[in-house]
């Protein structure tokens, strides 16, 4: 069986080798793609080092650009494909967990739970749109981690998936048309940590960011939906 780890990545040379050795360990994966997304830094020096198949893009694509070129680049659709984030560092070896119930058969998409942050967060406002998208256009699915990057995919819920939506709309857009799929989508407790945002100005402007980018994803699943109840 093929399992695949795709792992977009864009300036995250601190993290990047550590999640690529992490990656390569998980039991059952059989490759290990980083996806360059234009980085200005030794990102994809440190990922290719570390083991992994590189492919660089030469101008920033966005998360869902980055996983479109990666599976271009994966060729045929691997049975499963695991997502995760460059940032993860030693954690991505909880991919393992992610990748039992999918190769067992009991889910068809699995997202992984992050710990609650022990720190201050955001207000919940992305979050909270996030959920109320996946159940307003995708079905009675209680999303607890509706933004969360880190998930294994069968190969059919990869296809019902693409093209992958642009900026941070990504996870809510998979999440919806996997659902419309009538597939089968399970959340997974983890300890898995990354990079956290915080409430400074940056942290503002990237939350501002993503709200846009998941109202953005919404509206265009309102529209294909739309369409496939009109043919």
């Amino acid at each position: 069986m093929r399992v695949a780890a795709l792992i977009p990545a864009h300036d995250e040379a601190d993290r990047i080798a550590a999640t690529v050795t992490a990656a390569r360990a998980i039991p059952g994966v059989t490759e290990v793609l980083v996806v360059d997304d234009a980085s200005g830094d030794r990102t994809a020096d440190l990922a290719r080092a570390a083991g992994a198949r590189v492919v660089t893009l030469e101008r920033n694509a966005g998360k869902g650009g980055a996983l479109d070129a990666g599976l271009s680049a994966l060729g045929q659709t691997p049975d499963v494909v695991l997502l995760l984030d460059g940032d993860l560092g030693t954690t991505a070896a909880q991919g393992e967990l992610l990748l039992a119930p999918v190769l067992a058969g009991a889910a068809d998409m699995t997202i992984a739970r992050f710990p609650r942050p022990s720190g201050k967060a955001g207000f919940g406002l992305v979050m909270r749109l996030a959920r109320w998208g996946i159940r307003r256009f995708g079905g009675p699915f209680d999303a607890t981690a509706p933004l969360s990057g880190q998930r294994a995919l069968t190969a059919e819920a990869v296809r019902a998936a693409v093209p992958f939506a642009s900026g941070y709309g990504v996870e809510v857009a998979l999440t919806v048309r996997v659902l419309r799929a009538g597939l089968r989508v399970a959340e997974v407790d983890t300890t898995m940590s990354h990079a956290a945002t915080g409430r400074d100005l940056a942290g503002f402007v990237h939350r501002g960011r993503q709200f846009a980018h998941v109202a953005r994803a919404l509206l265009g699943l309102a529209r294909e939906g739309r369409r496939a109840r009109g043919r």
